[in-house]
């Protein structure tokens, strides 16, 4: 995890001196949160820009597409030009949520807005489901019924989307790694980049040698992909959103880690989740075995909460420090 820093304590020590400090060791592992967040901060500002570029761009691929379209009566045209259309909604929608990520957190939004992107990919991944059945239905009906493809103007757009797509897709390629939000506008440009290029290939083999099945084949395997990546898109976007425990988490290892430490005798009531991709937060409530002083406990604390930033890279800690309490001692409360 990152170097831990001292002075972000200032919003715990000026707002949390409520009454339930006696019972909490409510010390947030802030430092390492802070931290985070800082390092995601210029960052995201330069993957907002990004994805700004990649709307401009879709917007010149789908008028052209339009007005190519138009003169020169090529339905197939016509029909790339909305799905590149659903591709700037889409991109919107990336680009808003990953605005809003940014806005700071108030009283009314403790937590700002981390989850807007979460919202972003789970919409956009619903979407590409629908957009890759779509796909494979049209491209089998193709394979049944072949129909002629329109050569220079169809080639020429589809050389002019390919290009400008490929530069969308290499522009956020690294950004969508880390981020679901930027995933699923990815995998809108990918898809509408290999369409084209499928276009283009059999544009060429019907011009050139009359082959017609290629176009079909290439869409249901462009379908397929899609399909698949978007499904484990959809499944990671509502598990956070649903507040499930990281996947790359082991919780027993994670006990083990917090059990460790000498003067702990029991974790319970535990909760692990995600704020975002990169946030993970952990609720529990540890019994010491013996009544240590408040101070003590802080620091008992605190220790647990380093180890578990630097081996679990947890980034928030909520510890409700516990002596011959007498409550339900399992590891997962059923609330």
């Amino acid at each position: 995890m990152e170097n831990h820093t001292s002075h972000a304590h200032t919003h715990d020590d000026h707002n949390h001196n409520h009454d339930h400090d006696h019972n909490h060791s409510h010390h947030h592992h802030d430092h390492a949160h802070d931290h985070a967040h800082g390092h995601h901060h210029h960052h995201g500002d330069l993957t907002g820009s990004k994805l700004l570029w990649t709307v401009i761009l879709n917007v010149i691929i789908t008028v052209s597409q339009i007005i190519g379209g138009l003169i020169s009566g090529s339905l197939a045209l016509l029909s790339d030009a909305l799905h590149n259309f659903s591709d700037v909604v889409a991109l919107v929608i990336a680009y808003v949520a990953n605005r809003l990520v940014k806005q700071p957190s108030t009283q009314e939004k403790t937590f700002g807005y981390k989850r807007a992107e979460m919202f972003a990919a789970l919409f956009n991944a619903s979407v590409l489901i629908g957009v890759g059945l779509l796909l494979f239905i049209e491209a089998i009906e193709r394979l049944m019924n072949p129909e002629p493809i329109a050569g220079g103007w169809v080639i020429g757009l589809a050389l002019l989307s390919v290009v400008l797509n490929w530069v969308s897709v290499m522009l956020i390629a690294k950004d969508s790694e880390h981020n679901s939000n930027i995933r699923a506008a990815y995998l809108h440009l990918l898809t509408d980049t290999l369409t084209s290029v499928g276009v283009l290939i059999s544009g060429v083999l019907v011009l050139w040698f009359n082959i017609y099945w290629v176009d079909a084949v290439m869409t249901i395997l462009i379908a397929l992909y899609l399909m698949t990546s978007a499904w484990g898109l959809l499944k990671h976007a509502t598990g956070v959103l649903l507040l499930f425990a990281p996947s790359h988490i082991d919780l027993d290892a994670l006990v083990k880690e917090i059990e460790s430490e000498a003067s702990i005798d029991n974790v319970h009531h535990l909760h692990l989740w995600q704020l975002d991709d990169h946030r993970v937060h952990l609720e529990a409530h540890l019994d010491f075995k013996e009544d240590v002083s408040l101070s003590e406990a802080t620091q008992v604390t605190q220790r647990i909460e380093s180890r578990l930033a630097e081996v679990f890279s947890i980034t928030h800690c909520n510890f409700q420090a516990e002596f011959n309490r007498d409550d339900d001692k399992h590891l997962i409360h059923q609330c």
